[in-house]
């Protein structure tokens, strides 16, 4: 029709008769025939290409126009639409756009020509200022839509927050708020003007010109109805053109009916579930999803497109809002595992558990959508809103690194957030940050928010200064897709768009489900209290299912009895999995786990640990290879500065001797040829804070051009991975313990730049690292390397804050454990981490390689060294790590007063670097023979064997700790009640006794009972002790006492010569007798 129409236009301008071949001459304005004139000079040299060689092939063309324009290049659709309009020989053609730069204010003519196709004015006739000024508004018009039309769109099903387009005329201009000044061109007169459509818009589909009237209406209809989309700041234009053809093309958000009932059915499932609830366990606090229940139907549209399109594992991380949901319609969590969680039953099994709405799980499944297998992990988090956030990250990235998954395709991440913790947790943009990063990026992240529009009793205004909860996203350029949550298949079409968008570009999407909150913070809540006219609102709005089911009714896709048919299904099966949960007893916390180790602890003996030394060969060749420069060495440009330290490692290596750096690599390095992979994370590790370890060689000429010496150690080893983190601690400890969750094989480290830098990821460290296996039955054998010691650097650089770490061991200091042969592994496997503060390279060296030796997974907490990198008397020998070697938990003393025990006058233990400053110390003063030295290496948990067999051995000397760090910190108030319970003994009190103090009457308990603790100040011991008798710990007949320096609220001094002093008096106070 189309070409009739063009045809039909063409010969209208030959005269009537005028048979195809005149036609042709006319249109080509006599090239072809002598009779016709020849154009004037300027005209040929305008149309170069009409002349007699060219006329069959002109000919061609033309044919091949008129049966379809777009099978011909632009300038011929150009040159032969102007041609039929009128144009004068030599005016049809339309010149290339010039490469230099247009004179101010004017607008080369060919950007708007094929605009103008139908238009008598392209030719002799002048085009107007305003012609060009009103097909440059419509692009303004256009391109306002894209970038502002989120602004007016009805986002919000309460109708608060913004301007509700949907019952806006089609003819009425477009909001001034959108459009700004490109309206004013235009009148009510304008709107049935055709306009050519710019590439820059999918809106006409197929058609190339649309009315005004038309192109406002679906504009409005793509980025002001339900759906608003934010992704003109992205500086891609592939990106952006991808993005406006899923939103801008006609028809695109059609579903059909059987589409439609299936998103009524979960819709039915997720209202269902949280309804069961709200009757059967009223009382109790569940963190509902009334208001939002449109989230299930959306995650589980999200994982079926992402299986379609390749995906096999989802791992997730959510606030508490919603999870038991999620849990049982999304990961299908067997509904009476969640129900007997309200009942209160004791658990089965070992752990302290969590509440419900904390925890995670791990399903694997069949999608029935997609017909394949898939596997869906919830990480269990704490009330601390988004701190789950890099652990999913850290978990995903594992998942792809183990299974060959370089590009993302198999393994997905799903994070939930809540509107007011999406825009006020910094961590959300620490791990925005890791999403680019070579060594962090997880190939895209899906990212749903739950806009409650409120965050507990705050509202936006309150609790944000951006315009959206969602403008964090924007600094990596990730769409975000704002969507009315009471429009069911508008969240389907965004969720559809999101999940190809992640499959596409392997980049994070935002989508906001614009939703509310229908009861408070929580189920007991009165959120009339602090929102009166919200709540007033939300109380009359019908819920989504009831709005849904109406229009599918309407639309005559399902009936009222197929809609209560589907409801009534699935309460039968909630009563049926409520009824199976009574008969329950008992709750058990493993079937809670959201990290499960298949294989990992089967056919192993819990209290067996694998030898940690190392064949001499192996230490050798490890060492060969770290200290050499890369094979091609000619052509590999090393630093100057690099090849001495080299040389002075393999001079070492020579010796048979190790520094820290060396002892690390060959730990590193022997894990490597077993088979256990190595990561070493956190900022400048691979170069080292003090500039110690060099695991990456640069090209001193060649950018990008590096070498890893413990990457090429052998052919079949296991893959290391050392890499520079963002200068974050709390998103990077996350990502690392995510990392270590996923594979128990593997060896996976976070090292702070210096120690006291922890306290920013204490969060990780508190919720997760600490207290992990006791909340959620999780294992993980994560490192922490943490700069330590007091070398006058100040306040900021001194402390890892070893204390802290102490505090949270969960061993009694009052107990003194059972003794046996497996007495150490035993006490490993009770606690909870392992906090060490290592101070020779053979003991780094053997506690690295015990994380993989031990039978079970531990967190280890490593204070280390500053000084000690490059100290000589920090060093070990090959001797200490070969085979037949293990770690040790303390070095006793070995010099000269180990030879003559009963002449020692005092016994230090100290911990760490301070060693050897006691040792200078002591051997300037002599006293060498009268005071012995022991070091502890593993602080917790507390070795008692090996304290206890050192005090019997200088059974008449005097007990101190000595410590760098100040009073109130460190290790003393770990360390003081633990060797109390050591030294202690049993002081019978007869039961006579007992019934005195109870008797009397002129005496207070503390009056009668302080005599008969401290002996000293009150009556003597009785003579004999009666037949029944009360056993009460008495104070021990060797007191510890504390040499170190005075409590501080600083970690550390700033000023050089206190330093200095405080230093020198610490010594002293620790050796004088």
């Amino acid at each position: 029709m189309n070409r009739a129409r063009v045809l039909s236009h063409l010969l209208s301008r030959a005269p009537p008769g005028t048979p195809l071949a005149a036609a042709r001459t006319f249109i080509y304005g006599g090239t072809r025939g002598k009779a016709s004139a020849p154009p004037p000079p300027t005209a040929l040299a305008a149309e170069p290409f009409l002349n007699g060689s060219s006329s069959n092939y002109v000919e061609e063309m033309y044919t091949a126009w008129l049966q379809d324009p777009k099978s011909v290049h632009q300038s011929w659709d150009t040159f032969f639409r102007n041609a039929s309009a009128g144009a004068a020989p030599g005016t049809a053609y339309t010149a290339p756009p010039s490469l230099a730069e247009p004179t101010p204010h004017h607008v080369p003519l060919s950007s708007i020509a094929p605009a103008m196709a139908t238009s008598p004015m392209v030719g002799d006739v002048q085009i107007s200022d305003k012609v060009i000024d009103d097909h440059l508004a419509v692009q303004g018009i256009i391109r306002a839509y894209q970038a502002r039309g989120h602004l007016v769109a009805a986002l919000d099903p309460l109708g608060i927050d913004r301007e509700a387009l949907k019952d806006r005329p089609p003819t009425t201009l477009p909001s001034r708020t959108v459009v700004r000044s490109y309206v004013d061109a235009f009148g009510e007169e304008d709107m049935e003007r055709s306009f050519k459509l710019p590439m820059s818009t999918y809106v006409g589909g197929k058609e190339g010109q649309l009315p005004l009237k038309e192109i406002i209406k679906r504009l409005e209809n793509a980025y002001c109805r339900s759906i608003g989309v934010e992704f003109m700041f992205i500086n891609s234009l592939e990106q952006c053109n991808w993005i406006r053809q899923k939103f801008e093309s006609p028809g695109v958000m059609t579903m059909d009916s059987l589409e439609k009932r299936l998103l009524l059915a979960r819709l039915t499932r997720s209202h269902g579930f949280e309804a069961f609830l709200a009757r059967k366990f009223s009382s109790e606090k569940r963190f509902g999803l009334e208001g939002c229940e449109i989230l299930i139907p959306a995650m589980k549209q999200v994982i079926d497109r992402s299986t379609s399109l390749g995906v096999e594992s989802f791992v997730m991380g959510m606030p508490h809002r919603g999870r038991l949901n999620v849990l049982a319609n999304v990961c299908r969590k067997p509904l009476e595992h969640i129900f007997t969680q309200f009942a209160g039953l004791e658990s089965a099994d070992e752990g302290s558990g969590d509440v419900k709405y904390h925890l995670g799980t791990y399903q694997e499944r069949l999608n029935r959508v997609t017909n394949k297998n898939i596997r869906l992990a919830i990480v269990a988090n704490p009330s601390h809103l988004e701190a789950c956030d890099p652990v999913v990250q850290g978990k995903t990235r594992a998942e792809q690194f183990y299974h060959g998954d370089s590009e993302g395709k198999k393994v997905l991440s799903i994070l939930l957030h809540g509107d007011a913790a999406f825009s006020g947790q910094g961590i959300v943009y620490e791990t925005f940050h890791l999403s680019e990063l070579p060594e962090y990026t997880t190939h895209g992240t899906i990212h749903i928010v739950v806009n409650n529009q409120i965050g507990f009793t705050t509202d936006p205004r309150m609790s944000r200064s951006s315009p959206y909860c969602t403008d964090v996203a924007r600094v990596v350029n990730a769409p975000i897709f704002h969507v009315n949550a009471d429009d069911p298949e508008a969240v389907m079409h965004v969720c559809n768009v999101a999940a190809d968008w992640r499959s596409t570009f392997h980049k994070d999407v935002v989508i906001d489900l614009v939703c509310y909150r229908r009861n408070g913070h929580n189920e007991i809540d009165e959120p009339m209290f602090t929102q009166p006219l919200m709540y007033t609102r939300i109380r009359k709005l019908k819920p989504v299912i009831e709005l849904y089911a109406d229009k599918l009714i309407n639309e005559g896709v399902v009936t009222p009895e197929e809609v209560k048919e589907v409801k009534d299904k699935y309460e039968k099966i909630l009563e049926t999995a409520f009824v199976e949960a009574k008969q329950e007893t008992q709750v058990f916390n493993k079937h809670w786990i959201d990290s499960p180790w298949s294989g990992f602890f089967e056919g192993k003996d819990p209290l067996k640990i694998s030898p940690t030394g190392v064949h001499e060969d192996t230490l050798k060749h490890i060492g060969k290879k770290f200290s050499s420069a890369p094979p091609n060495a000619s052509d590999f440009v090393i630093h100057r500065g690099i090849q001495r330290i080299l040389n002075s490692r393999m001079e070492m290596v020579e010796s048979r001797t190790a520094d820290w750096a060396l002892g690390e690599a060959m730990a590193f390095g022997s894990l490597l040829k077993e088979g256990t992979h190595v990561r070493l994370s956190g900022q400048d590790v691979e170069r080292g804070t003090f500039s110690h370890r060099h695991h990456v060689l640069h090209h001193q000429k060649v950018d990008k051009s590096q070498y890893n010496a413990l990457a090429n150690l052998y052919r079949d080893q296991a893959p290391y991975t050392v890499c520079n983190s963002s200068l974050s601690e709390y998103a990077v400890l996350g990502f690392e313990l995510g990392f270590s969750m996923t594979n128990p094989n593997a060896l996976v480290i976070w090292e702070a730049q210096f120690g006291d830098f922890n306290n920013t990821a204490q969060c990780i460290i508190d919720q997760f690292i600490s207290s992990g296996q006791s909340k959620w039955i999780r294992q993980s054998g994560l490192v922490l390397l943490l700069p330590h010691g007091m070398e006058g650097m100040g306040p900021e650089h001194s402390s890892a804050r070893l204390e802290r770490f102490l505090q949270m061991t969960s061993d009694d200091p009052d107990v003194l454990p059972p003794f046996s042969d497996d007495f150490a592994i035993r006490q490993l496997s009770d606690i909870n981490w392992i906090v060490a503060n290592c101070s020779t390279p053979a003991s780094y060296f053997h506690i690295l390689r015990r994380q993989i030796a031990l039978p079970f997974r531990k967190p280890l907490i490593i204070m280390t060294p500053k000084s000690l990198l490059r100290l000589p008397e920090a060093r070990s020998s090959f001797d200490e790590m070969i085979e037949g070697t293990e770690f040790q938990r303390m070095y006793p003393e070995a010099g000269p007063a180990s030879n003559n025990p009963a002449n020692v006058k005092r016994l230090i233990f100290c911990s760490g670097r301070v060693y050897y400053d006691l040792v200078q110390a002591r051997k300037e003063a002599g006293l060498e023979e009268k005071i012995a030295i022991a070091r502890v290496e593993q602080i917790a948990p507390f070795p008692y064997d090996l304290v206890m067999k050192e005090c019997a051995k200088y059974a008449d000397a005097e007990l101190v700790w000595s410590q760098e760090e100040h009073k109130n910190m460190g290790a003393w108030s770990y360390i003081q009640p633990r060797i109390a319970t050591a030294m202690n003994h049993e002081r019978h009190i007869s039961s006579e006794r007992v019934k005195i103090a109870r008797d009397s009457e002129d005496q207070s308990w503390y009056e009668y009972w302080f005599p008969w603790f401290f002996p000293s100040s009150g009556p003597p011991e009785p003579e004999s002790p009666a037949p029944s008798q009360v056993h009460v710990a008495s104070k021990p007949k060797r007191p510890v006492r504390y040499a170190g320096r005075p409590v501080s609220a600083s970690t550390a001094t700033g000023n050089k010569k206190t330093h200095i002093r405080e230093s020198k008096q610490l010594l002293e106070d620790s050796l004088a007798l």
